[in-house]
């Protein structure tokens, strides 16, 4: 699998990657088999390293390599492992007449093997000094690195964490990398059997080279993941929560994309591998159990109807329908045994035009029951059309629960998730990259502050919640209607907050007489603008960050009202 890592410096900016500079010789690799019969020192066989802590196709490598007449060298467990399916192994300790040390800690780091891995065959002093120091080529060097990552996921003790640190790997990894026209470096068992194909099929030196040079590219970065991992590890011991000086990201590729938001914009999708991602949760490594491959903009809108409906409490089943990214439709059922049909019936009443074609999010199990209805159930609109949708996520699904929504249609994605709460986010801008830690506030986080002379009835406070829970999830500036456990509207994006509660209380129609209302930031105007016309609109309750120097306006309008108005100390921007 392909690695990337993005790089930023202070200010997070990219990497730039430059072509190595040209030396002025041109290196053309040879066979290797004939390059070993003309070149070894001594006339002997070429030689292959082989030394991973993950075993996986070690064997079978090593077979292959064996039968093409090299010799294999290893170390401990890799030794013993290759030895006991019948291939004759030399320990690294007889090429370098110096046993292991330091607890394993020093193995291949020493003349006789790095001296083999970077000699040049095509210089003459190279050729002389090993020669002179009786030091064979080693033209394969198959090497996987311990299992840091892996050590530190599973909860390792710091003592533990370092000692799982790699030392000799990387260093003949890059040995081999840089040193790719005359050695073979394998970093990933997936190269195992197309590295024995490649040198059966006595490639031209120009397609030798190409592949030796994908080979040295993937050993990079290997290296440059594992690395990152390592210095994210060290930082969270002592960065105190401060922004790293220098930041490194390891992603994979997880899929090449049709295109990107628009059919002339290539595009890819890459999982993240850095331990903050260490559990393997979210819509980035979601499980698609059905219908047509993810697009670039399938992925936004799912990760955004699975991050609003995983904001709610799994003891209230929740259905959230997202469009272009915002929420048109939000339900909740009160209490575990709610009615989950009933909230997704609701969630697409909030607006039924704009959930059609769009992405249906669930945070509790779908069932056979729910499978069915979304199978069945007609658009409010005329009660004919079927709803259609592009992908329903879900935490889980029962086996009949999956066999009935796949009937819906052969083309629906289907997606499993678990829930995920990012500590933090990093966004791209032009030359850099945005860092912050993540909104991660609910409710229950921060105090609703009563500031009018009214106060919220308890269904009011509830619905007050809800709503402010939902807005978190809407682009700036953003405006919520609901009643308790209901989104009625919702308004978005626009440059003013009183086009926002306009199209919010246009969409709850005649519900918004009796209903709350949740703003993402505070009122800078009330008087014949946002706060009066939500009232004149039967808004009973509003809840709003305050902060404004016109806060007292806000105030004096609900007064005048009878409406309850709340602070909560907190803004809710998304951008």
């Amino acid at each position: 699998m392909a690695t990337s890592a993005v790089r930023a410096t202070i200010t997070m900016s990219r990497v730039s990657v430059r072509p190595a500079p040209r030396t002025g010789k041109k290196h053309v690799a040879r066979d290797v088999r004939q390059r070993a019969k003309s070149e070894s020192p001594n006339g002997a066989k070429p030689r292959a390293l082989i030394s991973v802590s993950d075993k996986t196709g070690m064997t079978d490598l090593a077979e292959g390599l064996n039968a093409l007449g090299y010799e294999v060298v290893s170390t401990g467990g890799s030794a013993k492992a290759i030895s006991d399916v019948g291939v004759e192994v030399t320990t690294v300790d007889q090429i370098t007449s110096f046993p292991e040390m330091l607890d394993g800690r020093v193995k291949t780091l020493h003349p006789a093997v790095h001296g083999g891995i970077l000699a040049r065959r095509d210089l003459e002093t190279h050729v002389e000094a090993v020669k002179k120091h009786d030091i064979g080529y080693i033209d394969v060097v198959a090497v996987n690195l311990y299992p840091f990552r892996e050590t530190v996921a599973s909860g390792g003790d710091f003592a533990k964490c370092v000692e799982n640190i790699d030392i000799g790997g990387p260093a003949m990894i890059r040995a081999a990398a840089k040193n790719h026209p005359f050695v073979y470096v394998l970093v990933d068992s997936a190269d195992y059997k197309p590295l024995i194909a490649h040198i059966k099929s006595e490639p031209s030196p120009e397609d030798d080279l190409k592949f030796r040079k994908r080979l040295a590219w993937k050993a990079y970065q290997h290296c440059a993941s594992y690395d990152s991992v390592v210095s994210e590890y060290l930082w969270s011991e002592i960065g105190e929560g401060q922004p790293a000086p220098e930041l490194c990201v390891p992603m994979s590729l997880h899929e090449t994309l049709r295109y990107g938001e628009n059919p002339h914009q290539p595009a890819a999708v890459y999982t993240d591998d850095s331990l903050a991602e260490a559990a393997g949760m979210g819509v980035g490594r979601a499980k698609q159990h059905h219908g047509k491959e993810m697009s670039y903009n399938n992925y936004l809108d799912a990760e955004a109807a699975f991050s609003c409906v995983s904001d709610f409490p799994t003891s209230d089943p929740t259905c959230v329908i997202v469009k272009h990214t915002n929420p048109c439709g939000v339900a909740s059922a009160s209490g575990s045994d709610g009615d989950i049909l009933e909230a997704y019936r609701q969630a697409v009443r909030a607006d039924p035009i704009s959930a059609f074609g769009g992405i249906v999010a669930f945070n509790c199990e779908l069932t056979e029951e729910m499978a069915k209805e979304l199978r069945e159930f007609r658009s409010p609109t005329d009660d004919e059309t079927r709803m259609f949708y592009e992908i329903v996520i879900a935490p889980s699904y029962t086996e009949k629960g999956l066999e009935v929504l796949k009937g819906k249609s052969k083309n629906l994605r289907i997606l499993e998730a678990k829930p995920r709460t990012p500590s933090s986010t990093l966004r791209q801008v032009g030359g850099g990259w945005l860092q912050q830690s993540s909104d991660s506030l609910v409710p229950e986080d921060i105090h609703f502050e009563v500031v009018s002379n009214t106060h919220p009835t308890h269904e009011q406070y509830e619905a007050l919640k809800f709503a402010w829970r939902v807005v978190k999830h809407v682009k700036s500036n953003a405006i919520t209607v609901a009643t308790q456990g209901r989104l009625l509207g919702m308004g978005s994006g626009q440059p003013n907050r009183v086009n926002s509660v306009r199209i919010a209380l246009e969409k709850a129609g005649d519900e918004a007489e009796g209903s709350v209302l949740a703003s993402d930031a505070f009122f800078p105007f009330a008087w014949g603008d946002s706060v009066e016309k939500a009232c004149q609109a039967g808004v009973k309750a509003i809840a709003h960050p305050g902060g404004s120097m016109r806060d007292q306006d806000a105030i004096d309008c609900c007064n005048k009202y009878g409406v309850a108005l709340l602070t909560t100390g907190h803004r809710h921007f998304r951008h």
